[in-house]
């Protein structure tokens, strides 16, 4: 094969745009704190965009297109947002922006925080709000018993506490 082909499918290779990353077709609710995460965002790859913009390496112009097609994504998301301050609604339901503390059977206490869905990071206890734990809670109060449905079977959980603005 010759070296002019090779470098005519580089060049294909990577001035392709890579295909637009799915976007939920649930409102794009969000806290005080994910509209500045996704700000924040925004910004960072808009200057990594910059950074990586005119270069003739391969390499760099396919992580381009990949920046570039996060910069849209998140871009999208931002101009979306729909900003819901938790810190403006009561303790005495479940809602979006609320901290709730629950107790499984096994008296094991749970905490999660009902957040927008970019905002979801489950290992610092962020549940998006259209997950199955987040819907089984909404509009709870304290003592309140849900189930959550889960693929590994239903889960009886007592609500025990219930704060706000926490996410």
């Amino acid at each position: 094969m010759s070296r002019a082909f090779t470098k005519e499918i580089d060049d294909d290779v990577a001035t392709d745009e890579l295909p637009a990353r799915p976007v939920s077709p649930n409102p794009n609710y969000v806290t005080p704190m994910g509209a500045r995460l996704l700000h924040d965002k925004v910004r960072e790859l808009q200057a990594l965009r910059h950074e990586l913009t005119g270069s003739d390496d391969i390499a760099i112009r396919q992580r381009l297109k990949s920046v570039e097609r996060d910069l849209r994504y998140f871009d999208e998301r931002a101009r979306t947002a729909v900003l819901v301050n938790p810190s403006t609604q009561s303790d005495n339901h479940v809602h979006f922006g609320s901290t709730v503390e629950v107790v499984d059977p096994e008296d094991n206490t749970l905490c999660f925080s009902i957040v927008g869905e970019d905002e979801a990071d489950v290992t610092s206890g962020k549940i998006s709000w259209v997950s199955p734990l987040a819907r089984a809670l909404m509009d709870a109060q304290v003592n309140d018993t849900v189930i959550w449905q889960r693929p590994a079977g239903n889960i009886e959980l007592t609500v025990v506490s219930i704060r706000r603005g926490s996410a």
